[in-house]
């Protein structure tokens, strides 16, 4: 079985208009925050300091020698307003929902939680993600 990464323009919002009285709301602003983090960085890690899962990605990403940007959503300002954004991009019912976090771009595409992320390590496609992606030269 292999993953597929999705493009981040299926998640772009189709009609979204600026000015003119038009407010964005909450969620709209979480995804442009998303989008804009996401494309800083060949892999980037969205985490939370104290989640045992997350830091097990990103000793995953380092233990292969990539330099991941990490954005810990608890020590973040708009840390929960890009984590509920999240949770809408993976489908996950909640906050709480185990599997949400950490969430993984690589190249500017969703990769998308630590389980898709390990089963791209374990059947081999995660590398040359990482390649195309120019974070890992090998």
């Amino acid at each position: 079985m292999q993953y597929q990464t999705e493009s981040w323009g299926s998640y772009k919002m189709n009609n979204m208009r600026f000015g003119g009285g038009v407010s964005m709301s909450m969620a709209d602003t979480g995804l442009l925050r998303i989008e804009s983090l996401a494309s800083e960085s060949a892999v980037v890690i969205f985490s939370v300091s104290t989640c045992c899962m997350c830091h097990a990605v990103k000793g995953l990403f380092r233990g292969m020698g990539v330099s991941p940007a990490v954005h810990e959503l608890d020590l973040h300002p708009y840390g929960g307003e890009i984590q509920r954004a999240l949770i809408r991009l993976l489908g996950c019912s909640g906050a709480s929902s185990p599997g949400a976090l950490p969430v993984v771009f690589i190249g500017g595409k969703l990769v998308g939680a630590m389980d898709r992320v390990m089963a791209s390590h374990i059947n081999g496609s995660l590398v040359p993600l990482l390649k195309d992606a120019g974070a890992l030269w090998l």
